[in-house]
């Protein structure tokens, strides 16, 4: 099995409206973290575009992130997930799940796996011992999903003005 981060929350929307804010509004509620940027010209905006997930960085340039491997609406979304540094045999995966519960919400699990394909040494991992390295990346994404959480109950409401995040 190798290294990975799992984490999840409970959102109080739909499956649909959460996986919506999740792919359509990703420029809105996703919050840079210095220390995990794809480039070092980041932050710039995120968008699904194309059939993958890319940073429009400010000099214009796009950046591939990754490339979606399976988009089923409101129910689970995978994609590639690289950065700037990874070398052609580094590569990480992340599988969000959408899942309803019986109180009405969306329970949204975010898997980020492949990082033994990361060298320890790797800039990546800016020298945190593998535990700490995942630990702090998972807090970025528990983080990630409150934004997501915010933005899809705006959704749900129908309250999601353009500068809601």
């Amino acid at each position: 099995m190798s290294s990975r981060i799992l984490v999840a929350l409970r959102i109080a929307a739909s499956p649909e409206v959460v996986f919506d804010a999740f792919t359509d509004d990703i420029a809105l509620w996703w919050r840079p973290n210095p220390l995990f940027s794809f480039t070092p010209r980041s932050p710039g905006v995120m968008a699904f575009e194309d059939g993958r997930l890319v940073e429009r960085l400010p000099t214009g340039k796009v950046f591939e992130i990754g490339e979606v491997r399976v988009w089923e609406r409101g129910a689970r979304l995978v994609l590639g997930w690289r950065q700037a540094a990874f070398a052609p045999d580094m590569a990480t995966e992340v599988e969000v799940r959408f899942e309803a519960t019986e109180d009405g919400q969306t329970r949204v699990t975010v898997e980020h796996r492949g990082w033994d394909s990361v060298p320890a040494g790797h800039v990546a991992r800016h020298g945190f011992p593998n535990g700490v390295f995942l630990h702090r990346h998972g807090e970025w994404w528990r983080a990630l999903l409150a934004a997501l959480a915010r933005r899809a109950v705006a959704r749900q409401l129908g309250t999601a003005g353009e500068g809601d995040a």
